[in-house]
């Protein structure tokens, strides 16, 4: 990776300040760090924290980061949730910035579920170059973005974008039954 510092910016709002001290200093070591404190946007959700990191979602990047600090990464999300109960306590998003950028969103109410998915999420490094190798998956994707399926205990591509943010041109796809169907 890079020897310049790049910047992971964290999102957030009803996050304790002892939560959002630990993460900040999670990433401290190998990033520089934006905070910025929202406002509540998801009505449904007490708190919510957004985590966008400046490199590729890849093996790479979690050899580089080290398995231990991704490890206690995972473990305040999911002590946070634990200290929120069930329910629509907190939703957390990851997003990690590269060709395409892959973003997995975690919002589910039981803490057995949201503790499956977080534990869950550096396996995708391994399928995501099936999921993005499918025969009919659109070209040019600019954005994945995974959900987590309580059903089959797996992430599962929800929405694909093809095209820069904000630009005309984009596009959103959903995945259907009959596969990859423009919505946008």
């Amino acid at each position: 990776m890079d020897d310049k510092p790049q910047t992971v910016c964290l999102r957030y709002y009803g996050i304790s300040p002892w939560e959002i001290e630990v993460i900040y200093n999670l990433f401290n070591g190998k990033f520089s760090i934006i905070q910025e404190e929202t406002e509540q946007n998801k009505e449904s959700f007490v708190s919510a924290l957004t985590i966008d990191i400046p490199l590729q979602f890849s093996e790479e990047f979690f050899k580089w980061f080290e398995f231990k600090a991704w490890e206690k990464v995972k473990s305040i999300i999911k002590e946070m949730k634990r200290r929120r109960g069930k329910g629509n306590a907190i939703m957390a998003e990851l997003l990690f910035t590269g060709n395409p950028n892959v973003r997995f969103v975690i919002d589910l109410n039981e803490n057995h579920n949201f503790n499956s998915a977080v534990e869950k999420i550096d396996f995708v490094v391994e399928l995501l170059p099936y999921h993005l190798n499918e025969d009919n998956i659109p070209n040019d994707l600019s954005e994945v973005l995974y959900k987590y399926d309580i059903e089959s205990g797996k992430w599962k591509l929800n929405h694909v974008w093809t095209g820069l943010k904000n630009s005309v041109g984009r596009k959103k796809f959903i995945l259907t039954k009959k596969g990859w169907e423009i919505i946008t």
